[in-house]
């Protein structure tokens, strides 16, 4: 079961017991099943212990969270009338904190149920001393109250309620901390007082152990912030008409000197501390445990994963107490208080924004239910966020910063693919279609051109090495593999292109290519053709160019997708169980018993559509014996060889047609690519040897230049050649020359085709083979299929002879322009 059926996922979840206790009492009443299905589900909730509600799993342990620091106090500030109750030192401390850590520890390894008991009965202390200190500020005379000072002892007032004491303490005034002896500023002060607020989050760090999370965390979160919000302002407000500045900053326990019984102030500070530390270590140990379970980190955090019989991470519990125990060397609140700080504020932050990249990414599931919410607030959240953490500590957030992107480097690389759903395509998906609306076909020009290629495809078992070079000519452009199905929905119970979409999108992955998949279903490939190269794409991102394998009797090869073969595995990722999946997900090639699906006539009628649709079209033949990895591994001699020239007909001597260029932009592109950089191109100009001067080349040599290619150009004598052609066989040849407007023929198949001979073209071969040895690939010119349709056959052998046995070629035909001397 996947995310895309969640309602389902739950509800088949839910009622797994339900249907073995209804298999075990087949036949049987339709009570006695109630009765069996009802113990299941209590058998079911015995295993995952009991839930907690809103008000024990959300609202006391936020409140307590948060009232940590209403009452906070030091340890080593625990004294009566200058007496310690307690012996005070650094390793004193550590022992009283490791001793209250192991106590919260034994809480927490029992469960959420005893957690919740313990700090309901904490809550009602706290609740109870709050109390006090609000009567005492009433109840309790004005008094001194002896506090340190410059290393002596000095006597602090409680005025009671004094306007003089509120404007006294109205403006600031930052002195030295006695307990650490740094200054004090804003940002110190600050990264103190927001550990009362961290708190906030305790509640949701329980999601996992309350019977309604949904309803709990948002509810029960808000209720104790308001509550608190209130005891915060209105504690500082009585502080500050009562006690004057000289008490508030050299004595932190002043609560208690104040208080009507002074060790209920104790008592309260020690229950509220308890309570807080608990709820962080419970809270951790649940986000620890989580991440495990999700496995974010490999095989670092597995041990995390194991729970009690009653479902509590007590592997989690014990590590977050490790980390714990390893913060109270440092001793002091105020030493760590501002990277702690920094991190929830951090946090904070990224929460702000996830919910920020929800809210831009328009998910329609998406639906908060605090009525308040906008972009607005999450912007303004994480821009407070970020500038508290830089006004506290500038070197810290930046380093916390950093940190964080250093996680989400290591998740991206390590964690393994999930089913939760990844914000980044929301976000991927929204602005990809902002920018497809504004990617205007009518704005299209020469200067950014780049081909955008479908590459058509019968069975990739054979032509893996044709995909992995196309995808080197698209030049960050469109790349399509298409591919057509031969059937008729109407005739079928369900669409069987649907199963197919995970093979080749495997496909596209292994070879680690950039291209999308289009599969369609017609009853002919050329119908299948036409509506690839109507429906490929979206706005200003279609196909304009189509590429074919060639049609001839060759036998398709299987290409083995191992180590072992030829693919070039460092790039294509494959490995020998990849290779023997794949081949299993795609049909078996065909045999020499079996017929195309395919002929020669709708062959060629795909070509001349795609002519009709203005589509460029190339077609790419033995490209079966290219073998990509030993190419280009090649350290000299790698060349891509050109031939510009329509070779069909050699009474056109036209070099720089549309089709011409077309082939020179391509070549170029394929020279661009990072891997075949080191190729060099050759164009080959054929000449006859009475016409042979410097004329010709030197104009292309301008052409190059213009257009910044990179080319050597080879002069190729082909008067033997040309001599077969029909047209230097008949008298009146010159004379029908003048006749044809050049346009009429020049990037056409000759209307009189039955005159090329078997011999011209076989020289042509015989040419191409004599002065371009062993290239990586030839460009060789493609004429327009002819406009008769009783001469496809013929065009078809005419380009068969023509290519025979030159290795990977790619015959191209070019409608468009393509280049551009403006850059």
């Amino acid at each position: 079961m996947t995310e895309r059926t969640p309602l389902l996922h739950y509800r088949l979840s839910c009622s797994v017991n339900e249907a073995e206790v209804a298999r075990q009492v087949a036949g049987g009443f339709e009570q006695e099943r109630g009765s069996q299905r009802a113990s299941a589900r209590r058998r079911q909730s015995d295993q995952r212990g009991p839930r907690l509600t809103t008000f024990f799993g959300v609202v006391i342990p936020t409140l307590l969270s948060m009232f940590s620091v209403v009452v906070f106090l030091r340890i080593d500030n625990i004294s009566a009338d200058s007496t310690h109750v307690l012996p005070r030192s650094y390793w004193w401390e550590l022992l009283y904190a490791t001793g209250i850590l192991l106590l919260c520890l034994l809480v927490c390894m029992v469960g959420a149920n005893i957690y919740a008991r313990a700090t309901f009965i904490i809550f009602l202390i706290v609740i109870i001393v709050l109390a006090t200190v609000f009567i005492s500020f009433f109840a309790v005379k004005p008094t001194s109250v002896p506090v340190p000072f410059n290393g002596s002892s000095v006597f602090a007032n409680f005025t009671g309620f004094k306007l003089s004491t509120l404007q006294g303490n109205l403006m600031p005034h930052y002195v030295v901390d006695y307990t650490t002896g740094a200054m004090m500023s804003f940002a110190t002060v600050f990264a103190v007082m927001f550990n009362g607020c961290t708190g906030i989050m305790a509640g949701s760090n329980m999601s996992g152990d309350l019977k309604n999370p949904s309803y709990s965390i948002p509810r029960g979160t808000i209720t104790a912030v308001v509550f608190t919000y209130i005891i915060y302002n209105l504690l500082c407000i009585m502080v500050a008409c009562t006690c004057d500045r000289l008490l508030l900053q050299n004595d932190y326990s002043f609560m208690r000197d104040i208080n009507v019984w002074h060790p209920i102030v104790t008592i309260g500070i020690y229950s509220s501390t308890i309570s807080a530390a608990m709820s962080n270590l419970i809270g951790a140990s649940r986000i620890l445990y989580a991440l495990a379970r999700d496995d974010l980190f490999g095989k670092v955090l597995s041990p995390a994963t194991k729970t009690s019989s009653s479902g509590n991470p007590w592997v989690a519990v014990l590590i977050s107490w490790f980390l714990v125990q390893l913060v109270l060397f440092s001793g002091k609140l105020n030493t760590i208080a501002g990277i702690v700080t920094i991190f929830f504020l951090l946090v904070y932050a990224a929460v702000d924004l996830a919910c920020l990249a929800l809210e831009w990414a328009s998910a329609p599931n998406f639906r908060p239910t605090f009525r308040f919410f906008t972009w607005h607030t999450c912007l303004l959240g994480i821009v407070g966020c970020v500038v508290m953490m830089f006004l506290i500590n500038p070197i810290y957030a930046s380093a916390s910063i950093a940190f964080m992107l250093l996680l989400l480097l290591v998740i991206h690389y390590m964690s393994p693919t999930s089913s939760w759903g990844y914000i980044s395509q929301a976000l991927i998906f929204h602005q990809v279609r902002k920018y497809l609306l504004m990617l205007d076909v009518r704005k299209e020009h020469v200067k950014f051109w780049r081909p955008q290629v479908l590459l058509m495809v019968a069975n990739p078992r054979s032509c893996m090495e044709l995909i992995s070079f196309i995808n080197d000519i698209k030049k960050s452009g469109l790349y399509v593999l298409g591919h057509v199905e031969l059937g008729d929905l109407g005739t079928l119970p369900s669409d069987p292109l649907q199963p197919l979409y995970d093979s080749w999108l495997m496909l596209v992955d292994k070879l680690n290519i950039k291209a999308f998949v289009n599969l369609t279903l017609a009853g002919s490939v050329r119908q299948g053709v036409q509506h690839l190269l109507c429906i490929s794409g979206l706005g200003g991102m279609r196909p304009n160019t189509l590429v074919l394998g060639f049609y001839d009797d060759c036998i398709p090869q299987e290409e083995h997708l191992d180590t072992s073969s030829s693919m070039d595995t460092s790039v294509s990722g494959f490995s020998p169980e990849d290779g023997e999946e794949l081949q299993m997900n795609f049909p078996p090639l065909r045999t020499t018993t079996e017929g195309k699906a395919l002929s020669g006539f709708e062959y060629v009628s795909i070509l001349s559509d795609a002519v009709k649709m203005l589509k460029n079209i190339i077609l790419a033949r033995y490209f079966s014996n290219f073998d990509r990895k030993l190419v280009l591994a090649q350290k000299s001699g790698l060349y891509i060889d050109i031939w510009p020239l329509n070779l069909m007909r050699p009474d056109s001597s036209n070099y720089v047609d549309t089709s011409s260029l077309f082939l020179l932009q391509l070549g170029c592109i394929l020279n661009m690519v990072r891997t075949w950089r080191h190729a060099k191109l050759r164009l080959f100009l054929c000449v006859e040897v009475g016409h042979v001067n410097e004329g010709p080349k030197e104009k292309l040599k301008q052409l190059l230049a213009k257009l910044r290619i990179k080319a050597s150009i080879e002069m190729v004598p082909w008067d033997s050649v040309v001599a077969l052609h029909w047209h230097k066989q008949l008298p009146d040849a010159n004379q029908e020359e003048e006749e044809e407007e050049e346009g009429d023929f020049v990037n056409s198949f000759p209307s009189n085709a039955m005159r090329i001979s078997d011999e011209y073209l076989k020289a042509v071969n015989a040419l191409i083979l004599e002065h371009s040895s062993a290239p990586a690939v030839r460009f060789l010119y493609l004429p327009r299929p002819p406009a008769d349709t009783s001469l496809y056959p013929t065009y078809l052998h005419h380009l068969d002879l023509m290519t025979r046995g030159l290795g990977p070629t790619l015959l191209i035909h070019g409608l468009s322009p393509v280049t551009s001397t403006d850059l």
